[in-house]
């Protein structure tokens, strides 16, 4: 395989004792770093309902840090289509595309990114939108289609505009979509591992070529914590663990400093189930991060690592980013 490409996630998660125009300003900061360290794109992920999660207008967001940086491409990681309709989501993109020329992506998930009540505001009691994500990714290629120019409804800005579309995913269902459409593939392996092996070769083995992609391009988003020694980078990691045990146990809190420990030490069933949805999760060095990080990539024929960053302290989160870019890029 190539080499591959290394990217960010950001959900501009909000940190213990600071807000929501703080946590957009870090989430800033962090693309402007890592586009100067070579990094190739940063996506961002639509939540609902989430107190300690700033990028629920995920489109206003894409734009916000596509003004503030310069060459990194910027997107969706993803938009959660039945959530909106295509045109929509088509306009949105379209404008964005139409002012940061080239440099616009366009991931889509069948999920809420939310809870069901939520859910049910999002989509004015309809619920049965996810049954449609197929149709709806459909529709909004033909609204990004040149050729829908005698079609009664049509997007602008939008209609002409390459704007390049992923499927994300954490089942075998989002594999075989993604492989019957020929397109791009993005597996959240960073929060629902499971299915990670199974859907990897379903896409390999149902790819179809499409206009949008001759060959399958498989993406990964996994947790890397990197440190100057291994010590200190598991010590920085039990922030994301104890993130993780918050939503599993329905006791979500910011992001917090981290601990000796993690909170929930000494509880088994807390601690079986924090390590199976984590166990996508790279802790270490320079030279452990490259080592495991790209054998993983090989095994699972990932064209793309992307990678959360859920450390605590500012500067200690930059420089996990610049371990990264000198151990992968």
């Amino acid at each position: 395989m190539e080499k591959i490409k290394i990217s960010a996630l950001e959900l501009a998660t909000i940190c213990k004792n600071s807000n929501a125009s703080e946590a957009i300003q870090r989430a800033v900061t962090g693309a402007q770093h890592i586009e100067n360290l070579g990094f190739h794109r940063i996506w961002l992920a639509e939540h609902h309902n989430m107190p300690h999660i700033a990028s629920s207008a995920t489109a206003v967001l894409i734009g916000h840090i596509a003004g503030k940086t310069s060459t990194i491409r910027v997107g969706s990681g993803g938009i959660m289509l039945p959530n909106h309709t295509p045109l929509v989501v088509a306009e949105q993109f379209g404008t964005l595309e139409s002012i940061y020329p080239g440099r616009i992506d366009m991931g889509l998930g069948r999920a809420p990114g939310t809870d069901q009540l939520t859910a049910m505001a999002l989509r004015r009691n309809n619920l049965n939108t996810s049954f449609y994500f197929k149709d709806d990714i459909l529709e909004l290629q033909r609204y990004l289609d040149e050729n829908n120019v005698d079609a009664k409804v049509r997007a602008f800005p939008g209609e002409g505009l390459d704007v390049p579309i992923y499927i994300l995913g954490s089942s075998t269902d989002s594999a075989y979509l993604a492989a019957e459409l020929g397109l791009p593939y993005a597996f959240a392996a960073h929060f629902a591992p499971a299915m990670l092996e199974q859907a990897s070769e379903i896409y390999y083995s149902n790819f179809k070529p499409s206009p949008a992609l001759a060959a399958p391009y498989f993406m990964i988003c996994v947790n890397i914590v990197a440190a100057k020694s291994v010590e200190e980078a598991q010590f920085l990691s039990t922030s994301l663990f104890n993130m993780f045990a918050g939503i599993l146990t329905n006791l979500r809190k910011p992001l917090s400093p981290p601990t000796e420990k993690p909170i929930y030490h000494g509880i088994p069933e807390i601690e079986e189930a924090v390590n199976r949805m984590v166990s996508c999760t790279f802790i270490g060095t320079e030279s452990s991060i490259q080592a495991e990080v790209l054998a993983f990539a090989k095994k699972h024929k990932a064209h793309e690592i992307m990678t959360t960053n859920y450390i605590f302290d500012d500067a200690k989160r930059l420089e996990s980013f610049d371990i990264i870019a000198s151990a992968l890029l």
